[in-house]
């Protein structure tokens, strides 16, 4: 799944040019027991590890790779309320009041990633404000409706934006509308999760680093085999995401199928003179378009400019992508065409077919949390904290997202990649236009 072109590109990131990891942890050695395994070394998997361990749950996560060597590592850094889907399915499968705890649980999320960074001194560059723009009159009346229904429907206060308004709000002639509001943001990805590693660590987490797990056992109780050791467990959570089968398909084929992996890129500039960090985007804020297929971007703590999009359905990197980017981010801002490119990475994320959380159990004792496509930074927060109190036997609101009807992607494990391709072929044109 994950070419190693992809790894090479990642490694590449400014994320971790900018960061000094600890020495990777030991690959797990012999047979060990924990009341909870958990698979996946990201924002999901130790924000379970750490709300279980707060509950007085021994925890053991296992990662394939290196901690936060996913998405939660190389993503575009921004921690938006709601959900990816919007609210729609919430308000269709589950009700206004179900769907209302679902909006309050999102900016939850937000709040968590505040409550974390002060409680373990996460020092992760966080920032305030988020500004939605618009590309064109249809993108526009989209968002003015969107964000009026926020507004009207949950609360959320926004500033709204048309016309020749648009360019005090960040000066770039490709937006007609823009939205801005304070409660989401951005930070820097690797610096919070490393965070969040070493909070998991002081709680008495273990972590095994370079240990993919290549077999599930499930029932009463679970076990999970890598190549030399093991974890028998009463419980699992598997925060995996698309990776999950990347090493060991057998250990949870039931649930690959609901999520697609999808490429994402970007790059950083080289530093930028802050006064035009100030004027080309005056609120520091972390920005992406209402498009289908969007582009995402913010400047960094130490004035680079963070460009993202350009995905990839294919699981092949795109070619001539630094050039393919810097055009973008060009169209965007003219006035950072010609401006050095630093870093050029990118990876997967994971989506569902209606863009809705998959969160749910295999049995009475296996968790799983999949489907954040592309609100994972805060998301994943909420995740942890929810699926702990289901181990803990709380699960009402886990239960919220468990609700939820997710279906498959169409095609089967060889078509359904070349289906995705053609469908957002389909999207693409629709923003176009």
């Amino acid at each position: 799944m994950l070419l190693e072109s992809d790894t090479q590109l990642n490694q590449r990131s400014y994320y971790e040019a900018s960061v000094v990891r600890e020495p990777a942890a030991q690959p797990l050695l012999g047979d060990q027991t924990a009341d909870v395994v958990v698979v996946g070394a990201g924002y999901a998997g130790f924000s379970s590890a750490i709300e279980l361990a707060e509950r007085g749950f021994s925890v053991i996560v296992l990662e394939a790779d290196r901690i936060c060597s996913g998405a939660s590592g190389r993503n575009g850094g921004q921690a938006i309320v709601g959900f990816a889907c919007g609210q729609e399915p919430f308000e269709q499968q589950l009700g206004q009041v179900q769907a209302r705890l679902a909006w309050d649980m999102s900016l939850e999320s937000v709040q968590l990633i505040d409550e974390r960074i002060a409680k373990f001194q996460i020092d992760c560059d966080r920032v305030n404000g988020y500004l939605y723009v618009a590309d064109s009159p249809r993108k526009a009346r989209a968002l003015e409706a969107d964000m009026g229904a926020l507004q009207a429907n949950y609360g959320l206060q926004s500033t709204l934006a048309r016309g020749v308004a648009v360019q005090d709000v960040i000066a770039s002639p490709r937006y007609c509308a823009a939205a801005y509001e304070t409660v989401s943001g951005h930070l820097h990805p690797l610096k919070y999760g490393l965070g969040l590693a070493r909070a998991a660590r002081e709680l008495g987490v273990q972590i095994f680093e370079h240990s993919p797990v290549t077999r599930l056992q499930r029932g009463s109780t679970l076990k999970a085999s890598t190549a030399k050791g093991s974890v028998t467990a009463a419980f699992g959570v598997l925060a995996g995401n698309c990776t999950l089968d990347e090493y060991g398909p057998a250990v949870a084929p039931d649930i690959a199928p609901r999520v697609m992996p999808v490429g994402t890129y970007m790059i950083s500039t080289a530093p930028l003179d802050p006064a035009l960090c100030r004027q080309l985007i005056p609120t520091n804020a972390a920005v992406c378009d209402n498009n289908f297929i969007l582009d995402y971007f913010r400047f960094s703590a130490d004035h680079r400019m963070l460009f993202g999009g350009r995905v990839s359905y294919s699981t092949r990197t795109p070619s001539g992508l630094k050039e393919l980017m810097a055009k973008r981010m060009g169209d965007v801002f003219p006035a950072l065409r010609g401006v050095a490119v630093d870093h050029v990475w990118g990876g997967f994320v994971d989506i569902s077919m209606n863009r809705a959380p998959d969160f749910g159990r295999l049995g009475s004792n296996l968790y799983y949390l999949q489907g954040f496509s592309g609100h994972g930074v805060a998301l994943t927060g909420l995740a942890g904290r929810v699926v702990a109190q289901a181990v803990a036997g709380q699960a009402e609101r886990f239960d919220v997202f468990a609700r939820l009807q997710h279906r498959k992607f169409p095609g089967g494990p060889l078509l359904r990649m070349p289906s995705l391709v053609l469908g957002m072929a389909y999207h693409r044109l629709r923003d176009a236009l």
